[in-house]
Order: C-alpha cells, then sequence, then structure tokens
C-alpha cells in the first residue's frame, strides 16, 4: 500500500481532520476508525498502522510555532519518503538457529486453567491480580497483556460448531510476547534496550529504556505495556521467555506448569516437525497452519489449532519482518546525507525568500516623495 505524495502536501497545507486523513489515505473501514479512536492499534494490519503513525507524525509537527516551514519540510519529506527507489529485503529466511528455542502450543489441548498465568505471575513476582487465577469467570471477556500480566488466556467459541466431540468445546488460547525472528521492537528501540538472544528470547534492559515507548508502537502483537501509574521509574513490561531460567537449563514456568502439556518447549527445529506430525497424523483435527513460522518473519512461539486463526484472536499479518521495510526506508533518506541536505536546502530557501521580501518592503519605505 502506497502513500500518495500529493494528498499528504494538500493534507499538510488544508489542515483537515485527521479521521477524514486516516480514510482517504489508507482506506480504513469504519470498525477500523474506531480502532484507531480506541488506540487499539493492534487490530489494524501493520501495513496500515505505520502509516497511521506516519501520519499522525506529520500532523504533531505542524503544532510548532514555525508553521509554514514545518509543513513545506514535511511534505517534501514525504515525497522523498514515498518516492525512494529503494525496497525492503525480500529474502524471506525462515530457516531457524540450531541454538533458538520455542514454544509450541497446541490450542485443542488447554482447558483454560489459567495455571500458566499463575506460574508467570509468582515466578516474576508480579502484582496479585483482583481476582483469584481460580476465578473462571474473566475468561468470558477477551484480555490482553499489561504490566501486571505477562500471559493471558482467552476464550473463544467456534463459528461453526462441528459434529466431532472435540470440536463441541469453545477455544482456550494462551496469549504472551511472540519473541519475533526479526523484532519490531528491537528495530525500533533507539538505546537498544531490547534485544534478541541467540536462544530466540527477546529482552529488555530497563538500564538503558528512556521511555519512548516506540516499542508499543512498533509491536505487530502489542504486547509491551508501559507503567503508566509510577511516574518515577516506569518500565516496559513484557514476557521474558524466562530467559535467566532457559540459559541455565530450566524451563518457562509457564511450560512447566501445563497439566495437560499443551505448551511444548524445545528448539524450534523439533517443534516445528512435532507440529507437522499431529497435523499429518490427525488430519481433519487442525487447520493446515502452524502460526508463528512465516508471520511477520517467524516468531519464538508456534501455535496449531482446530480453527482459522483470525477466529481465535491473532491478527492476520505479512510474512515480511516490519523492520526490512522500515530500516530500507531509513537507509534510503539518510543514504549520501541526502535527508540532511534537502533539510538545509529548504531551510536555506525559506530565510532567503524571506529575505528578499523584508528587504524589498525597507526599499519602499525609504523610496522619495513618501512624506506628507
Amino acid at each position: 500500500m502506497g502513500i500518495n505524495p500529493g494528498e499528504i502536501v494538500n493534507i499538510l497545507l488544508q489542515d483537515a481532520e485527521v479521521i477524514n486523513d486516516f480514510k482517504r489515505i489508507i482506506n480504513c473501514s469504519s470498525d477500523e476508525i474506531v480502532d484507531i479512536r480506541k488506540r487499539n492499534y493492534y487490530r489494524i494490519p501493520i501495513q496500515k498502522r505505520i502509516s497511521v503513525n506516519f501520519i499522525t507524525n506529520l500532523r504533531n509537527a505542524m503544532k510548532f510555532n514555525r508553521r509554514h516551514f514545518i509543513k513545506i519540510s514535511g511534505a517534501l519529506s514525504a515525497v522523498t519518503l514515498v518516492g525512494t527507489d529503494a525496497k525492503p529485503d525480500s529474502r524471506k529466511t525462515f530457516q531457524n538457529s540450531e541454538k533458538e528455542y520455542g514454544c509450541l502450543v497446541d490450542t485443542t489441548l488447554c482447558v483454560g486453567c489459567r495455571k500458566c498465568e499463575q506460574a508467570c505471575n509468582e515466578r516474576h513476582h508480579l502484582p496479585k491480580p483482583k481476582t483469584s487465577f481460580e476465578e473462571m469467570t474473566v475468561l468470558e471477556n477477551e484480555r490482553r497483556m499489561d504490566e501486571t500480566s505477562y500471559t493471558v488466556v482467552n476464550k473463544y467459541y467456534p463459528e461453526n460448531i462441528g459434529s466431532l466431540t472435540w470440536r463441541t468445546r469453545p477455544v482456550f488460547v494462551k496469549f504472551q510476547c511472540m519473541h519475533c525472528n526479526d523484532p519490531s521492537c528491537v528495530s525500533a528501540c533507539i538505546v537498544g534496550a531490547l534485544t534478541k538472544q541467540s536462544n530466540g528470547a527477546v529482552i529488555y534492559d530497563v538500564d538503558k529504556c528512556i521511555g519512548c515507548r516506540y516499542c508499543m508502537i512498533a509491536c505487530p502483537f502489542q504486547v509491551p505495556a508501559y507503567e503508566y501509574n509510577d511516574p518515577l521509574t516506569p518500565h516496559v513490561r513484557k514476557c521474558t521467555f524466562c530467559f535467566e531460567y532457559v540459559k541455565e537449563g530450566g524451563l518457562p514456568a509457564c511450560a512447566q506448569v501445563c497439566p495437560r502439556e499443551a505448551i511444548i518447549f524445545g528448539r524450534k527445529k523439533d517443534l516445528f516437525e512435532l507440529a507437522r506430525w499431529k497435523m499429518k497424523r490427525n488430519p481433519g483435527k487442525y487447520v493446515g497452519h502452524i502460526y508463528g513460522e512465516y508471520e511477520v518473519g517467524g516468531t519464538s512461539w508456534l501455535y496449531i489449532a482446530s480453527e482459522p486463526f483470525k477466529t481465535i484472536g491473532f491478527p492476520e499479518l505479512d510474512t515480511a519482518a516490519p523492520p526490512r521495510l522500515t530500516e530500507a526506508i531509513q537507509h534510503s533518506l539518510f543514504q549520501y546525507f541526502a535527508a540532511p541536505i534537502g533539510l538545509f536546502a529548504i531551510l536555506g530557501g525559506v530565510m532567503r525568500f524571506s529575505n528578499f521580501f523584508s528587504d524589498q518592503k525597507k526599499t519602499e519605505t525609504n523610496e522619495p516623495g513618501d512624506k506628507s
């Protein structure tokens, strides 16, 4: 999906309403407009979300005092952004390192007991929830991870109930950080507070974090959460993949406690083999797709399910990792100092143009014959 430079220029000059801009430029549906207003960005396709963030930044820039200069430079930046010949890396390599670990979640085995939530809470010393982990009524409402919960289990009712007994019950799905192969949060972090480890985990260094929260916008799964209630020392919170325990040969808390073994921890190549073996052995039980194998370049958490993934809370994402697109744009903008040179050229032109009219006015006021 491209952005028309002419439309960007018109928006900057006309200063139209932001929602109308979204509708016109990225063809948002009515439901997506509602999600934009409610900041439910995880429901919007990643390509459209990039455009939303880009347009929003341009409009925020217009609030500074040098209004007309910002408009002109912003329009030029948009033209440069869209007109670049650089293309993102189209190589789709989904081969995983021998050292990378992951988890395979079989949603047909999960019974929604919430033991994984409790184990995660206790291991990471997170605040106790208001309702007990034994309370099952919380599953009736869809939940998201937040600063107090690294993982949550949601319940979904299949749209079309089949005749087999294993399909007469709802589907329970555990959500957490997916630990992407090419993480958008790592690419977006300007200080390196988020890093991808050789064993597959994406971890967070609080000592480096400056609280910019770019990772929250960049994540295609909208996982990172921010401690807004802590004004002095807020942290970004998310699943750590129990990195310190795995490094010492242990297991993630959720995989260790699962009574139904719905969560299997191991090397990713072995997990793929296990998933395909299950699907081949039970061809009518599973949909023919391993979620996380190709989405956004692949993830460390893999899922197999009896229902289409879009019906049980999973976003539909492209196979290309978002950093391959955004980094290509950044490299194109700053290659050979094109962006800084263009910016200074505009600034010099505006200053020259302004001084020309200023000098002309002074000349007119000093001309003889104007004295009364």
